[in-house]
């Protein structure tokens, strides 16, 4: 697909390229693909409502100047019978913009149906299995034969209490103490730390979105049931930083001089759909309550695809310092996002589980989101165009925490990486 008609569903995208929209919603596993053809019949009939529409109002300003010549001749009752054709006309008008709004209504709620169309890059494919490698870096521990999954480490170092946060609240919300809260708060503060070193300005959101934010970065409608609802205020309890800190900017417009625009942001975030069972959703592997620290780019959209391989570069270098093994995957139109033109996931290797848990995921969603949101720049002509916006996990907590557990467990204690031992001030767990 050409990557210039990728950047947003216009109705001119569907009038002249419908098989290319059909190709990118096939490639993201998109089922209801008669919604395009009804987007384009609601178009065309829109399109020759608004012609009648058009040539009733030339002929009511076209009689409005008739009505005042007439009255200027003092033809008093030649005027007097054109206003009554003005009249109804004007009430033929009203008729027709309200015939207008609600084809409108109709067409808009079939596109926010429609996810982002996927980056040419993207491979085809349905499931995670079909995701492709990148690359694979850092080194796998060589542990004892005594080692232990995390959810053990946590309960032999008494450093997370399962048991007291399903008291407390229920499933998925687990109680931090001690070292664990420690070691919780020294990750947090060493992932703030890393991103303002490379450019991006913190923020402290709030945790909480109305709808308009929840559906301009596109979790609405497409991810409703996975939120936590406050219906008495309408508000919805955030699933990522990326919600209120890309909705900073809804409806700016910014200078082209100060793109790009960086934002990281620490986080609590909070999911209804906890996902699978068994030893998936075990410890801390799937929760419905988890800290994160979220980066957040606007930049000027032929250098958004620029953008989103430096934040891939910044997030490999955060998991190397940290000393885990890792591997990167570019997802496959299936496993992507509904907002998502090409997302980058990283998965660390938990070595006591032995097997690959995801840690982050770093997307462009090219104008997808700035065009919900109204997310623009003001060109040096003075022109006022769209925004890319991209995102990615830097890091979330959960399962990096349940990494260095088991990768880093020994006979001794946990050893705590370099990096975090000023921010957590000891070099061991024990």
């Amino acid at each position: 697909m050409p990557h210039q008609i990728q950047h947003m569903l216009t109705l001119q995208l569907f009038r002249q390229h419908k098989e290319l929209i059909l190709e990118g919603l096939k490639k993201k596993n998109f089922k209801d693909l008669e919604i395009v053809d009804s987007i384009i019949a609601i178009d065309e009939k829109r399109r020759h409502i608004q012609v009648q529409n058009d040539e009733i109002a030339t002929v009511i300003n076209a009689a409005s100047k008739t009505i005042g010549m007439l009255m200027g001749q003092g033809k008093k009752e030649e005027a007097e019978a054109l206003k009554t054709e003005v009249s109804n006309k004007k009430e033929e008008a009203k008729s027709i913009a309200q015939r207008l709004a609600l084809l409108e209504e109709e067409q808009q709620d079939l596109l926010i149906r429609l996810p982002n169309l996927p980056h040419i890059s993207v491979p085809f494919g349905k499931t995670p299995e079909e995701n492709e490698v990148v690359r694979v870096g850092g080194i796998r521990p060589d542990l004892s034969a005594q080692n232990l999954p995390h959810w053990d480490l946590t309960t032999k170092y008494n450093l997370i209490d399962f048991e007291l946060g399903n008291k407390i609240t229920g499933s998925g919300f687990p109680v931090y103490i001690d070292k664990g809260a420690r070691l919780q708060r020294a990750l947090i503060s060493y992932f703030l730390d890393y991103n303002t070193a490379a450019g991006y300005k913190e923020v402290y959101p709030p945790f909480m979105v109305n709808e308009a934010s929840a559906y301009g970065t596109g979790q609405l409608p497409d991810k409703e049931g996975q939120m936590y609802h406050a219906t008495a205020d309408n508000f919805y309890l955030i699933p990522t930083a990326e919600v209120p800190v890309t909705n900073i900017y809804r409806d700016t417009i910014s200078a082209e001089h100060d793109l790009p625009i960086r934002m990281t942001a620490y986080t609590p975030c909070f999911r209804r759909e906890a996902g699978s069972y068994g030893k998936d959703v075990r410890g801390l592997n799937r929760l419905h309550q988890f800290d994160k620290v979220e980066i957040v780019q606007f930049t000027h959209p032929d250098k958004s695809y620029e953008a989103l391989e430096g934040m891939v570069v910044h997030v490999e270098k955060l998991l190397q310092n940290l000393g885990l093994e890792y591997r990167i995957l570019r997802l496959c139109g299936g496993d992507m996002s509904f907002t998502s033109a090409l997302t980058y996931d990283f998965e660390v290797f938990s070595a006591a589980q032995e097997r690959w848990l995801e840690v982050s995921s770093v997307s462009n969603f090219e104008s997808f989101q700035t065009n919900r949101c109204k997310i623009r720049y003001k060109n040096a002509e003075g022109k006022t165009q769209l925004l890319h916006s991209l995102n990615g996990s830097s890091l979330a907590l959960p399962r990096i925490m349940a990494c260095l557990l088991e990768n880093f467990q020994t006979l001794d204690g946990i050893v705590v990486p370099e990096v975090l031992r000023t921010y957590f001030g000891s070099e061991i767990i024990n």
